[in-house]
């Protein structure tokens, strides 16, 4: 069996170790399933389980066991798994450094190139505008 090589940082190491540490099974790992998909280019769904299951590989991230399904193991490979706790966002991030750059974005470049190429800013006249007479 082919284990991925892949970094985790210190923020990542101690999320799983805390994950394991204070579940059900203080003994078990961390059964991580990543896929495809998400702005970064990764989703991922973790549980604490006591054993690895049929076909998983157990690798040590730190000190704590993980366990990885086949599909996880080859979307890992080259991989930086991160912790990050941010007002957007909290959780497991996956950095692929062979990965093209996210094409979404919040800035205001993105929102107006998703605009139709016909369409035109609307302007109204201030001097269209009418004030209308009292009906009585």
């Amino acid at each position: 069996m082919i284990l991925p090589t892949f970094t985790s940082t210190p923020a990542a190491e101690k999320f799983i170790r805390r994950m394991v540490r204070f579940s059900d099974h203080p003994t078990g790992g961390l059964r991580l399933t990543v896929t495809e998909g998400g702005c970064s280019g990764y989703n991922a769904e973790f549980t604490v389980e006591a054993a690895p299951r049929e076909g998983d590989a157990e690798v040590l991230v730190g000190d704590t066991k993980v366990y990885l399904p086949a599909q996880s193991r080859l979307l890992l490979q080259d991989v930086v798994m991160d912790f990050a706790d941010t007002p957007t966002k909290s959780g497991l991030t996956f950095t692929n450094p062979n990965a093209a750059p996210c094409a979404c974005s919040s800035s205001g470049d993105a929102a107006a190139s998703a605009m139709p190429a016909q369409a035109s800013p609307v302007s109204i006249s201030v001097s269209s505008i009418k004030r209308m007479g009292a009906v009585g």
